[in-house]
């Protein structure tokens, strides 16, 4: 039983929580980013580059043959077509620039939030201390 105490224990810490909350608002921010790009950003961009789809944009390097039948009525194995899709490469590259971008503006929002704490200016010195530094000139004269 002592092991699932340990295991409560460390499940239930406050920074893991945030944690496991930090990486599901992510994923769903992946999605909303996604969904975006693909919808929104990609046909505009497609636009401007005279009507190019980018998830159709690949380099062929085999060309997929169909299932055929031969003279006996045999059927004869299709060869699927493989390509390097760069298109899709292109709009995974403007995800990941529109998340990092808002990322960074997170991060900045977040230091700005603690410079503003961190300005105010320390205190002076306590009585005590100043009676001991108007001792300490006295004797030095």
């Amino acid at each position: 039983m002592g092991m699932m105490k340990e295991f409560k224990e460390f499940a239930m810490r406050g920074n893991l929580i945030d944690m496991a909350v930090g990486v599901v608002m992510g994923a769903a921010f992946g999605k909303v980013v996604s969904g975006f790009v693909d919808g929104m950003v990609m046909p505009v961009i497609g636009k401007l580059t005279s009507g190019v789809d980018f998830k159709q944009m690949k380099w062929v390097i085999q060309d997929g043959v169909a299932e055929t039948k031969d003279a006996a009525g045999n059927a004869v194995a299709a060869v699927p077509e493989v390509a390097i899709q760069y298109g899709a490469w292109i709009t995974t590259i403007i995800d990941f620039t529109i998340v990092a971008f808002a990322v960074f503006m997170v991060i900045k929002a977040i230091n700005a939030a603690k410079k503003k704490e961190a300005a105010a200016p320390p205190p002076g010195p306590s009585n005590e201390e100043k009676l001991l530094m108007e001792i300490r000139d006295a004797l030095k004269k």
